[in-house]
């Protein structure tokens, strides 16, 4: 069966039944249908002095073509958690539309270990993505609005850096002119597109701790600066206070379940590859309230990940893992071993110690540099043998870690008891994640402090103008803000052609972007784009809708 025909054949809990499982009441439900819910901001502010519970973080190896199951084992853990007796609860970020119709088809999870339903989550949920990217593009119309009407704030139309959103993967829209058309559409200027998840609104949005500093942040939003070269906020269009509004019912967190009926907090969703890749804070904080142990992912590899969800979301908000998992496989090891994908299938011990390379890399990243205990989960597929198992986890113990074999994809929960079992006994160690920079560092030494620690480079370069921006960002006061790198998510380095584990290469920053209002500033390295484009076979043209109204080939 394929994963939307397990999760179609699936019976779900009453959203009700799912909420007292947590202990939250009737009258803190919006409920949208009988299957899904927003859990009221009153009521998440109103548990906040009780104590947390255990925070898990799941991140993988590098990415390959063979995929990892990052989301897969999130979900598995979280249903063994709770059938070894420890009360748990998981959180994802919410799936975007382009790679739903891109690349990948569906984000809810694969076989047995997925969130329901599967078909609502992947496609419009509960209407976050569609709230944010009209939040950010409203403020984009007051600009030009502002500009067309006397532009009394003197708006360089030269320097407005404040870009359209879309959610879903358009490459024409990357780079775009404005205005075109005569005097009553404006003044003409370059601008562009970015994606949803890679919006400066979505990132506020997974960081704000509640609607008063959701504001506050949107207000701070620097769109562009006068001829002066002084900053213009979106607080100075007095825009902010409309873009909360359109965003208010949306940062309450989506409540939902997995096939085994494990709570399951689904909200938000910035791509770690493009942005800061976790969940929202909003989301993390109300289900630790509520469960003793609460499984959430950070996207891709540790390098992207796990080091974003430490030195960024845990520096601004306090939030402390106490054990991490890092997912493997025996297919993604051969491949970064050098074996093509065609010939993943074929059993090859010697290539997969070779790919763990990768493997070590990611651990002392986790461990090593970011102080988390580790334990590798080995996601099951039928086609690895029993050397190729015993290979991999071999190669984890010489690490230093244990690696536990991971069944949930094909039995569910019952396939991830081991794993569960170390992940509880891991939490029961005491553990204070470290952060790969101080906050005192400069913007420079931070992004170099990145690419040396955690991408194994030995420097890293930009061009004249780029270090012009990166020192006018720390004189103007940025300098205290952590760095959030986008780049390839393939490699360690900025080619995603480079394997296993590179040394020695060098990280170019492309281009600098400020966030001000997620507090953060963005350095684009290699040729990552913020606005990806469809491949040649788009995931799209397998998905469609039966005359009954039933989605199909959605992955």
């Amino acid at each position: 069966m394929s994963n939307i025909d397990i999760a179609q054949a699936a019976q779900l809990e009453p959203i009700g039944v799912i909420a007292d499982k947590l202990g939250i009441p009737a009258d803190a439900l919006e409920p949208y249908g009988r299957h899904k819910a927003k859990v009221a901001l009153s009521f998440a502010r109103s548990i906040r002095d009780r104590p947390r519970g255990h925070l898990v973080l799941v991140t993988a190896v590098s990415p390959t073509p063979a995929g990892e199951g990052k989301t897969t084992t999130t979900v598995g853990l979280g249903d063994a958690l709770n059938r070894v007796g420890a009360r748990a609860a998981i959180c994802l970020r919410e799936p975007a539309l382009g790679p739903v119709f891109g690349m990948k088809g569906g984000a809810a999870g694969g076989g047995y270990a997925q969130v329901v339903p599967m078909e609502d989550i992947n496609l419009h949920f509960t209407g976050d993505f569609a709230a944010i990217g009209v939040a950010t593009n409203l403020l984009a119309g007051l600009i030009d609005n502002h500009i067309h009407h006397g532009n009394t704030l003197g708006i360089d139309v030269r320097r407005v850096t404040w870009r359209r959103v879309l959610d879903v993967n358009d490459r024409a829209l990357r780079d775009v002119v404005t205005g075109l058309g005569g005097p009553g559409n404006g003044y003409p200027r370059e601008s562009g597109f970015d994606i949803v998840v890679a919006s400066e609104v979505m990132a506020i949005f997974c960081l704000a701790t509640d609607l008063a500093d959701l504001k506050a942040r949107l207000g701070e939003i620097v769109i562009g600066y006068t001829r002066e070269r002084q900053p213009v906020r979106a607080r100075d269009l007095d825009a902010h206070g409309a873009m909360a509004a359109l965003l208010r019912d949306a940062l309450a967190p989506n409540l939902v379940q997995t096939l085994e009926h494990t709570p399951a907090f689904v909200h938000g969703g910035p791509f770690a590859n493009i942005a800061h890749g976790c969940n929202s804070y909003l989301a993390t904080d109300t289900a630790l309230h509520l469960a003793d142990y609460v499984v959430t992912e950070a996207g891709f590899g540790s390098d992207l990940g796990a080091e974003k969800f430490v030195d960024i979301l845990c520096r601004s908000t306090g939030l402390r893992p106490s054990a991490a998992v890092i997912v493997a496989t025996v297919r993604a090891m051969k491949y970064h071993g050098g074996v093509e994908v065609a010939d993943l299938a074929t059993e090859d011990v010697a290539a997969l110690r070779r790919g763990t390379v990768n493997l070590r890399r990611h651990i002392e990243i986790v461990h090593g540099v970011l102080g988390l205990p580790v334990v590798v989960a080995i996601n099951h597929r039928a086609e690895d043998t029993d050397a190729e198992v015993a290979a991999l986890q071999e190669e984890a113990v010489a690490a230093g870690v244990t690696a536990v074999v991971a069944r949930h994809f094909a039995e569910g929960g019952a396939g991830a008891e081991d794993l569960a079992r170390e992940v509880v006994r891991l939490c029961d160690e005491p553990a204070e994640p470290t952060l790969t920079y101080p906050d005192d560092a400069t913007l420079w030494d931070k992004m170099r402090a990145i690419a040396t620690r955690i991408y194994g480079a030995s420097e890293v370069t930009a061009s004249s103008a780029v270090r012009a921006q990166i020192r006018r960002l720390q004189e103007e006061g940025y300098g205290g803000y952590p760095v959030c790198v986008a780049k390839t998510q393939y490699s360690f380095s900025t080619d995603p052609r480079l394997r296993g584990a590179p040394t020695g290469h060098v990280v170019d920053i492309r281009e600098v972007r400020l966030a001000a209002g997620a507090r953060f500033v963005v350095m684009i390295c290699g040729d990552i784009m913020t606005m990806p484009g469809l491949p040649a076979a788009p995931a799209a043209n397998t998905i469609d809708v039966t005359d009954d109204g039933r989605i199909v080939g959605l992955f």
